[in-house]
């Protein structure tokens, strides 16, 4: 922010009193217009965003360029545009926390539940019911049940919503040209149909899953969670916060359901990122990759009359709309932080504009998976939780890392697998 200062020169020091007195005069209309032209100077709104290593994009790029159109002049969203994987990003929030260095704006909180708990308690992010309850216009565009997803128990919000729901759901992603190799149709309805579409497809030569370990081993877990789904025991599990053991049925249902996973994946699953998963997929090395409605920009222009979308098998998608919100920090001046907000309301507004944009597109203008996606979120789906929403922060960022590709080989049993599991409960109590 660039500081401008005014100055005035008074006569000379022997001038009349009422010389010194128009003087006087004059420094304070200088003083004044001095205030004045600081408080009319741009406001710069730190935030920083990432791009993705897979396809080079600029994350959240229109928002940007049009929050800093819309407020030229007043308010200008000052972005640093970091090269890092969503879970690079997340741990560097965590440095830039003790280090007093967050921008005023973050992303991705809600994925790492127990530090997002952690900045509310120290008083780190702002509660924005204020803000988002005291403005009609930016309550009237959110969803009642994402709006609830962002929603403490004590009614305070800490995440600005999304709009909508529609958006936010994963699903899986499928080369139609790789299924038609093996004689497969349609993507399978039933778990059962599923386990054999991967054995048709592995008996073909194809490999049907594009899976990783590293970052939360997020595709791998969005089949097992969407398959422990299946019993009501399963669901009931997912929805625990913070489970207690991971030693019972569904936990093991879960660790089983990755090792077989691994079974039809690529020679190059573990110790890799999703960037490697997503290169496999669409360089046609792998049939299936599991993701969401925002991998449609980052499908390759050669790739999209091939590739579908459907909901997981018994028609589940995984949601969790709060994962979506966005915090302002606190310890910046309430002239930023109102900027901040602006940035998130335009957030609301664009997202609910996108939805009633694409619900109204001429389906011939779409491609394959966008037509897919939109008739999988109004097949009445049932909603499964991301398991990053429910699940302890040592688990997500450490163990699973360490013990995954170990279970995937065959190296540690689902009960050894589920046992490591546990022992991130300890550690997070010791932690405490």
């Amino acid at each position: 922010m660039r500081n401008k200062k005014y100055r005035c020169k008074g006569r000379a020091a022997q001038a009349a009193a009422a010389a010194l007195l128009f003087a006087g005069i004059l420094s304070g209309c200088s003083e004044r217009a001095a205030q004045t032209a600081v408080s009319e100077e741009e406001i710069s709104i730190p935030i920083i965003l990432t791009v993705d290593p897979s396809s080079g994009i600029r994350n959240e790029e229109k928002l940007i360029n049009t929050f800093n159109q819309m407020y030229d002049g007043k308010w200008q969203a000052d972005v640093e545009w970091v090269m890092e994987t969503e879970e690079e990003y997340r741990q560097n929030l965590k440095r830039q926390n003790v280090t007093d260095t967050l921008p005023v704006v973050i992303t991705d909180l809600r994925m790492l539940p127990a530090y997002y708990y952690m900045m509310i308690q120290d008083g780190r992010i702002e509660e924005l019911s204020a803000y988002i309850e005291g403005d009609e216009e930016w309550m009237a565009m959110i969803e009642s049940s994402v709006l609830e997803s962002c929603t403490e128990e004590d009614g305070s919000i800490y995440l600005s919503p999304i709009s909508t729901a529609a958006f936010s759901c994963s699903g899986m992603f499928w080369n139609e040209e790789l299924f038609s190799q093996a004689g497969i149709e349609k993507f399978p309805e039933t778990w059962e149909e599923f386990w054999d579409c991967c054995e048709r497809l592995l008996s073909c030569g194809i490999t049907p899953l594009a899976l990783h370990t590293e970052g939360t081993a997020w595709a791998p877990m969005l089949i097992a969670t969407a398959e422990a789904a299946s019993s009501e025991e399963g669901a009931a599990f997912l929805e625990e916060f913070y489970p207690e053991t991971y030693q019972n049925e569904s936990g093991l249902r879960i660790a089983g359901t990755l090792q077989r996973l691994f079974s039809y994946t690529t020679d190059d699953a573990l110790y890799t990122d999703f960037d490697v998963a997503y290169d496999n997929f669409f360089s046609g090395r792998a049939a299936m990759i599991p993701n969401g409605y925002w991998m449609m920009d980052q499908i390759p222009e050669e790739c999209r009359d091939k590739v579908r979308f459907s909901a997981f098998p018994e028609n589940k998608l995984v949601s969790s709309p709060e994962t979506f919100g966005w915090a302002i920090v606190s310890g910046y001046s309430e002239e930023i932080k109102e900027g901040a907000a602006a940035l998130l309301k335009l957030r609301t507004q664009l997202n609910m504009e996108q939805r009633e944009e694409l619900f109204a597109k001429d389906p011939e203008e779409m491609i394959p998976a966008e037509r897919d996606y939109i008739a999988a979120y109004k097949n009445s789906p049932k909603l499964v939780p991301n398991y990053q929403v429910k699940w302890n922060s040592v688990l997500q960022e450490e163990t699973l890392g360490e013990i995954l590709p170990a279970l995937a080989q065959g190296k540690m049993t689902p009960e050894e697998f589920t046992a490591k599991e546990e022992e991130s409960i300890r550690r997070v109590l010791e932690e405490q």
